[in-house]
């Protein structure tokens, strides 16, 4: 059977509850089994990831204003080392940013950020918990992505 690894970390339960409706609609539709590695709960401790993987985040940001100003991430950092580490980040197919459109440029920028850093796609994006609109459209776009990468 088919099966697709989800890399997240979720702080306020938006991502989580996303990743699990997301995973359930994979099976229901696709018969894709998700293998979810919720970093939050791997208390900084790493792994290698061998084999293709989604990471989705959250945005946490303090200070700026996502264009002049500056920013630091906050609170999502140990997603970041984690795709660092052994590097896990030649296996990310790509990133999906979750965030509140209040913050304007702000939305979704860490996942901006990890991808010009790890130099992989930034797949989409949503908002809070995500539609089940979100879903259909960002589960075809990660299923087209692992298609491609499975034909190199």
């Amino acid at each position: 059977m088919p099966h697709l690894t989800i890399v997240f970390i979720s702080l306020s339960g938006n991502t989580l509850s996303f990743v699990k409706r997301l995973s359930q609609y994979l099976d229901t539709h696709f018969k894709i089994q998700t293998k979810t590695i919720n970093i939050k709960e791997l208390k900084h401790e790493t792994f290698p990831v061998e084999e293709d993987f989604v990471a989705i985040l959250p945005t946490y940001l303090e200070g700026g204003n996502g264009l002049d100003s500056g920013d630091v991430e906050i609170l999502t950092n140990p997603l970041g080392d984690f795709i660092a580490a052994h590097d896990n980040y030649k296996h990310c197919l790509g990133i999906i940013g979750s965030g509140n459109r209040n913050f304007n440029n702000q939305y979704c920028l860490t996942a901006k950020q990890y991808a010009k850093r790890f130099g992989f796609p930034m797949l989409g994006d949503f908002e809070l918990r995500g539609t089940s609109s979100d879903i259909e459209r960002l589960a075809r776009i990660i299923l087209d992505t692992k298609a491609k990468r499975q034909e190199q």
